[in-house]
């Protein structure tokens, strides 16, 4: 395995950010500075519609009550973790190819990253909150990327990839043990995993959408370790990097 330092072909992300903030500029239609202003004051905006979330309802709350809050939150996030999130983006160059998943992709940025990775087919980008998928449609459209990248809220139970990716998902999920064998159906006998979670709410409840009840997070790890073997990377993030166990094989 050849380890990827900043390949040539990801190389606008570092500069900016495939251009996240034109396209998020355009798509709200906001000037550069109240984008910028924005961008600083809703740093944690979920946490502002917190009040509808309900773990029994968690894809309702993502789908209907977050509307752009998270177009701002994840872009933040992004903007200022460009390195750290570019090192993910070498992750997912090492390995991602053939139809790939973007399972709770955000602002598209991990989608766009694997429809620009030679070794990848298409990409379907999964998203439940509508205000995601469009302005992912957008970006994709800006940077020429729409054939390669479907943007859908839901795909179907017997559809595989070659490679999955789940990133900051993990931990809004009320069984993430349950997406975890859904992932080991999903993915085909030679296929990659490439995921992380986040299981705290914070120091001061910055993070009150993360799941961290002691008896799910440790079904979550039984139910990972059974499932996946890990690959190793050596990158110092917090992303994972897995290959299926073949039960019985």
């Amino acid at each position: 395995m050849q380890f990827s330092q900043r390949p040539d072909f990801l190389r606008s992300f570092w500069d900016h950010a495939f251009n996240l903030e034109s396209h998020l500029a355009e798509f709200l239609d906001l000037d550069m500075a109240t984008l910028a202003a924005q961008l600083e004051d809703r740093r944690y905006a979920v946490a502002d519609v917190y009040h509808h979330f309900d773990w029994d309802l968690v894809a309702d709350f993502y789908r209907d009550h977050v509307g752009s809050a998270y177009l701002f939150e994840l872009a933040a996030w992004h903007l200022g973790s460009q390195d750290y999130i570019g090192t993910t983006l070498c992750l997912i160059a090492d390995h991602a190819k053939g139809r790939v998943l973007d399972f709770g992709g955000g602002i598209g940025t991990h989608a766009i990253a694997a429809a620009l990775c030679p070794q990848v087919e298409t990409v379907v980008y999964l998203d439940i909150n509508p205000v995601n998928r469009a302005f992912v449609q957008h970006r994709l459209q800006q940077l020429g990327l729409e054939h390669k990248v479907e943007c859908r809220g839901e795909i179907e139970p017997d559809e595989t990839f070659d490679t999955l990716l789940c990133f900051d998902v993990i931990e809004h999920l009320p069984d993430p043990s349950h997406q975890i064998l859904n992932f080991h159906k999903q993915l085909v006998a030679d296929g990659v995993l490439i995921l992380n979670w986040y299981f705290f709410k914070g120091f001061n409840n910055e993070l009150p959408t993360h799941m961290d009840d002691p008896e799910i997070v440790a079904t979550f790890f039984r139910t990972l370790q059974h499932n996946f073997l890990e690959v190793f990377h050596p990158y110092l993030i917090t992303t994972r990097c897995y290959r299926k166990m073949l039960h019985g094989v």
